[in-house]
């Protein structure tokens, strides 16, 4: 449990402070004095100046901050030339939205490293038997994995689509299937079966046209980052999908199902890790694009929620007052931690019921 726990906080840690590290950078290349760059959340356990920058460790051991000068307003700023809130829209913007970048750059990393090691799919457009049901038209026919089908009567196929179609359409039909074993041609007769058992399909085989591919080692790191890339785009786009899900069926009085917080991200971390580090690093990749996400939503104490401010400045040609923007990201902040509060003793209690960790996560896939 220990090992977990750790593992779960170090996760953790790497998103957020991947995150701070983008506004830090950001801060820095535009001008904006960055007083503390701190490794863990307050209190403050010890600390070191380098440069103008105070670099923390802090007592509760996940996450990070970047206290920049002046961030909400003037007051107590020494100087003003260097702080946040007197730099330009476009300078504000960049420091925020690079928390952002950051985290869909480290999901890219991520994925990168899962597919450099584990290969990259590729469609071959042959249909390779991968696995053959007993006591199936295919097993009677002799069809065995490791087959190729070229041909489903006198039509090729090339894709799963086209085979299911074909062979859909002569059901109950005594068929001719050209089968290629071992760099030899065969001719194999079945008959589709008009009410298949649950799961089999009318020839009872699992087919694909897909490989995995394993490229030269000096090819990987290219094929990691683009493939990297895609499956980041995915994933972005999977989570803006629920999202939208979530939102609507809110308005239509549906109450959100498979939400989890901390307690969920500590279940699923905990089996990512126990299944080998390349399961953990995808894992990693998946919530990285879930943070980008989820901090640039429009919503007070967000980064989302800093950039609708400097689209209101933008609208009224004049800047918000520092009090009613501070105010708001404090009540928008509030609103987060009673939500999180809320999920997280929600989750305690379905792991509780649920008596394992295998159980709640089976439950929250419902």
């Amino acid at each position: 449990m220990f090992s977990s726990i750790l593992v779960f906080f170090l996760v953790l840690s790497i998103l957020v402070i991947v995150h701070e590290f983008g506004h830090f950078i950001m801060a820095k290349r535009a001008g904006v004095w960055v007083e503390e760059f701190g490794f863990g959340l307050p209190p403050r356990i010890w600390g070191k100046k380098v440069g103008e920058t105070l670099f923390s460790i802090n007592a509760l051991p996940f996450g990070g901050f970047v206290k920049l000068h002046g961030e909400q307003d003037e007051e107590g700023a020494t100087n003003l030339k260097r702080a946040f809130v007197n730099k330009n829209k476009r300078t504000r913007i960049s420091v925020i939205v690079a928390g952002v970048v950051m985290n869909f750059l480290l999901a890219i990393v991520a994925f990168a490293i899962v597919y450099s090691f584990s290969g990259v799919p590729r469609d071959t457009h042959k249909l390779k038997i991968i696995d053959v049901s007993a006591g199936s038209p295919a097993q009677v026919a002799g069809l065995v994995v490791g087959d190729i089908v070229s041909k489903v009567g006198k039509d090729n196929v090339d894709s799963v689509e086209t085979f299911i179609g074909k062979v859909n359409d002569q059901k109950g039909k005594n068929v001719s299937f050209e089968i290629v074993r071992n760099g030899n041609t065969l001719k194999l007769q079945m008959k589709p079966r008009e009410n298949p058992p649950a799961g089999e399909g009318a020839l009872g085989v699992t087919i694909t046209t897909t490989e995995i591919y394993y490229a030269p080692i000096w090819q990987r790191p290219f094929y990691g980052i683009y493939y990297g890339f895609k499956e980041a785009l995915f994933w972005g786009q999977t989570i803006l999908g629920g999202l939208w899900t979530l939102v609507t069926g809110l308005f239509k009085g549906q109450v959100p199902q498979g939400v989890s917080g901390p307690v969920g991200i500590f279940a699923v971390t905990t089996v990512a890790a126990r299944s080998g580090i390349l399961t953990l690093v995808n894992f990693v990749g998946i919530l990285s694009v879930n943070l980008a996400i989820l901090n640039i939503l429009p919503f007070p104490a967000l980064d989302g929620g800093r950039l609708l401010f400097i689209g209101i400045e933008t609208l009224l040609g004049r800047k918000v007052l520092p009090k009613a923007e501070a105010i708001t990201h404090s009540i928008g902040m509030a609103i987060l931690l009673l939500l999180l509060v809320a999920i997280t003793f929600h989750d305690i209690t379905q792991l509780i019921s649920a008596g394992s960790i295998a159980n709640f996560l089976n439950s929250m896939s419902k």
